[in-house]
């Protein structure tokens, strides 16, 4: 049994609360308020710039070419595919690329990739790779999830949401993300092995908040 296989087992109950959450549901049925789904591609994409540096960061630590090339692959697919895709799917909620790059990121977004670029910055690549992981392998399972459910691939609004992350290409890249992790973390020492456990277990606390949030349309307070 693979060390990420044991890791999700052992935090399921966190690891399902993310793909049952109202959020989540409602956008595979349909039913999300429209408001709630725009303010969460605003967040998502300002979360997605920050996820992006974490890519440039491994190609930095990484120890072979072969390693640092695939980082700098999967920084390139963020940058210039997933954003791509993000900015022109946010014009469908009126969302423009200059209200993109103006927007404000809320709390949780802010605590959320202020914990995976210092983790990043200041771990290993498990380290950084349990930072990161939560998200792009919870959204391949959501998205494989969401699209047998009827209707859910060709809604009006959600479809291309679905389809994007139920693609075989977000699908593999989730695979090497579970892949790269079980390889940095195979030899490690338990006290080492445990503190890459609490990384993924804090990511993926933040993935459910990050749903909460949108599902909340959480802001600072006012001055």
């Amino acid at each position: 049994m693979s060390f990420t296989h044991d890791l999700k087992e052992k935090l399921l109950p966190v690891w399902q609360q993310n793909h049952t959450h109202p959020f989540v549901e409602e956008l595979g049925q349909g039913t999300l308020d429209k408001e709630k789904f725009r303010y969460f591609m605003v967040q998502d994409y300002l979360y997605l710039v920050q996820y992006a540096k974490l890519f440039a960061v491994g190609a930095v630590k990484a120890e072979d070419v072969e390693t640092m090339g695939a980082f700098a692959k999967v920084m390139d697919v963020t940058m210039n595919e997933e954003m791509s895709l993000h900015r022109q799917y946010a014009k469908k909620f009126g969302i423009t690329e200059q209200e993109l790059e103006q927007a404000e990121p809320a709390p949780t977004t802010l605590a959320y990739t202020r914990y995976m670029l210092h983790e990043g910055q200041n771990g290993g690549l498990a380290e950084l790779l349990a930072a990161v992981l939560p998200c792009m392998w919870s959204y391949a399972e959501i998205g494989r999830k969401l699209s047998t459910w009827p209707g859910a691939l060709e809604h009006e609004l959600y479809g291309e949401w679905v389809q994007m992350y139920s693609d075989d290409e977000f699908q593999q890249l989730a695979d090497w993300g579970i892949s790269m992790l079980d390889r940095t973390a195979e030899n490690k020492p338990e006290a080492e092995k445990r503190k890459i456990e609490n990384i993924f277990l804090t990511t993926t606390r933040f993935e459910y908040l990050f749903w909460d949030m949108a599902y909340r349309l959480e802001g600072w307070p006012q001055t």
